[in-house]
């Protein structure tokens, strides 16, 4: 298991600059966010891809995961999505994530992560819903059996699915081994439910996971770990228990101002939790 940093914190700095900062705070592994102003596909040719390969290989950092969550570059943080009314506006969604499947084939990352849905449209039933998410997943599941790469959904507070009883069902439906769940530990606890009984129930489809602290009311805000109300211990014993040998990521997005000590101050109380749980890390 490598625990990382997702550049999502770092959107003041260039990704390369971002990858070095990474690295100085002792990182193994970095999720990049791929979306302006990092690793917007669009913006990216083949020397721009071996500029970003030779800059992780310098700072002996593994890709963990390429977010493939936000588009600010055409919208916001959920918009354009895989459920829109639109098939112009679903189509930019397929896109990006055809694109960013290439891209972590390129650098030799196992897995992207990507929205569950999007929020419910006014007037769209969750029916009509989960059958246009399938829809757009029936255009990208080809290429990412082809490639290698896993398509991992990711349940968010407030979108389509955010509960373990909404994506189990889901990911179990498609039977496809390239397809899995992004696992956010927060996540599932701004959702109301113990994120280490979930992770259980999930864990065969399991592929990343991201990690941040949650305050006690459940608000979905990110923290820096240690200022929350999540149980890590008791997180990091399911996580050995289970044997859980993927990835991690600490995600903080909310410290775009102070990212490095927020980062920082969350890997001084993750890793010793981490290791008196018996995770290599």
């Amino acid at each position: 298991m490598v625990f990382g940093y997702s550049t999502n914190a770092f959107v003041k700095f260039s990704l390369l600059d971002a990858l070095d900062k990474i690295a100085e705070l002792g990182f193994k592994g970095v999720e990049i966010m791929c979306d302006q102003p990092h690793l917007y596909p669009p913006e990216y040719d083949t020397n721009r891809l071996v500029d970003v390969s030779a800059r992780l290989a310098a700072n002996q950092l593994k890709p963990t995961n390429l977010n493939s969550f936000t588009l600010f570059a055409v919208g916001d943080t959920y918009l354009p999505s895989w459920i829109e009314p639109e098939a112009e506006r679903r189509q930019i969604r397929v896109d990006h994530t055809l694109a960013c499947l290439e891209i972590a084939a390129t650098l030799g990352c196992a897995n992207i992560s990507v929205p569950p849905g999007g929020p419910l449209p006014r007037g769209m039933s969750r029916k009509e819903a989960l059958a246009l998410f399938h829809k757009g997943l029936d255009q990208v599941i080809p290429r990412a059996e082809a490639l290698g790469v896993q398509l991992l959904i990711e349940p968010e507070p407030n979108l389509l699915m955010e509960r373990t009883s909404e994506i189990k069902p889901f990911v179990r439906e498609i039977r496809c081994n390239a397809v899995g769940v992004n696992f956010d530990i927060g996540h599932f606890f701004c959702a109301g439910e113990d994120p280490a009984g979930a992770l259980e129930e999930l864990f065969q489809w399991v592929g990343h996971m991201h990690i941040e602290d949650i305050a006690a009311d459940r608000t979905h805000n990110h923290l820096i770990a240690g200022l929350g109300a999540i149980d890590f211990p008791a997180m990091f014993q399911a996580m050995r228990s289970l044997g859980y040998a993927r990835d991690i990521s600490l995600e903080l997005y909310p410290y775009v101002d102070r990212p490095e000590a927020a980062g920082r101050e969350s890997f001084d109380h993750l890793v010793p939790l981490m290791q008196q749980a018996g995770l290599a890390v």
